[in-house]
């Protein structure tokens, strides 16, 4: 089975080798490994030429964007810097962050999980972080969410829900339409990946309003967003981050921004929503 990893970093001088190194290890080797460096101004890009000198499966592409670091819409255009210059024989398309350390059987693990199930769309391990020297679970896991951090695709999902969308809330609506087109989604709770760097450590002020945006563009509704927005806001302990949720939904709903999903998508979507919420209170 061909794995194609495609890896956007900004600065990650200080975890990009140990990722690399960790996927250069691995029991079933990528077929190919492409690092789109987006305008980092460290060591990222002279670390990777290196490995890439040493390894042909890895590549380098350099691209100049922002140097701000929003979620969303700088990550997946950096991905796609990488996704182009690579051709469509690949099985298994994946986005990692530059900041992962895998098991040694983490892709081989993934291909036996595709290979078993042949409508089975994406596939992850869960991410670790390290606190107090110990590597615990982090704490935005779900076992019915892979983390935009590790993702993974079967060809036939990737291509099914139109890629990846360059917005906001890209790692969530993958999954709702993967659903749609009635693909399955696994995460193994066995394979534990080191993530270096909690999400969202790195984001700055003006990503704040986009977590609200995209419930907006992918047809939430106003109750699906309020409880949303309240769920995340708890788990992350701000009440000002709430704020900050349902004003950026209002804000995007007086805007009129462009939908990241069909009316009919949308309506399975807030199904969807629905049906977990409810079946969580039973």
């Amino acid at each position: 089975m061909k794995f194609y990893i495609i890896i956007p970093a900004h600065n990650e001088e200080e975890s990009i080798a140990q990722t690399l190194e960790s996927l250069i290890t691995q029991t079933l080797p990528a077929k190919h490994i492409v690092v789109v460096n987006d305008n980092s101004t460290d060591l990222t890009e002279q670390i990777v030429k290196t490995l890439a000198k040493e390894h042909s499966n890895i590549s380098l592409v350099n691209v100049t964007s922002s140097d701000e670091h929003l979620p969303g819409s700088k990550i997946i255009n950096a991905f796609y810097k990488g996704y182009e210059t690579l051709d469509e024989a690949y099985d298994v398309i994946c986005k990692f962050d530059a900041d992962l350390i895998f098991p040694k059987h983490y892709l081989e693990r993934l291909a036996s999980h595709f290979s078993k199930n042949k409508q089975l769309g994406m596939a992850a391990g869960f991410c670790y972080v390290e606190k107090n020297k110990e590597w615990v679970l982090e704490n935005l896991t779900r076992k019915d969410h892979i983390r935009g951090a590790l993702k993974a695709y079967r060809k036939q999902c990737f291509l099914d829900i139109g890629k990846l969308k360059p917005s906001m809330g890209w790692d969530t609506v993958d999954e709702l339409l993967a659903s749609y087109y009635n693909w399955d989604l696994l995460t193994d709770a066995s394979l534990h990946v080191k993530h270096l760097k909690p999400t969202g450590i790195s984001y700055n002020k003006a990503s704040k309003y986009l977590q609200g945006e995209a419930m907006y563009k992918m047809r939430y509704g106003f109750i699906i967003t309020l409880i949303s927005a309240l769920k995340l806001a708890y788990k992350k302990k701000s009440i000002v981050l709430f704020k900050d949720y349902m004003f950026g939904y209002f804000r995007g709903k007086q805007q009129s921004l462009e939908r990241l999903v069909s009316k009919e998508q949308g309506q399975f979507i807030r199904r969807l929503r629905w049906k977990g919420m409810l079946g969580k209170l039973k």
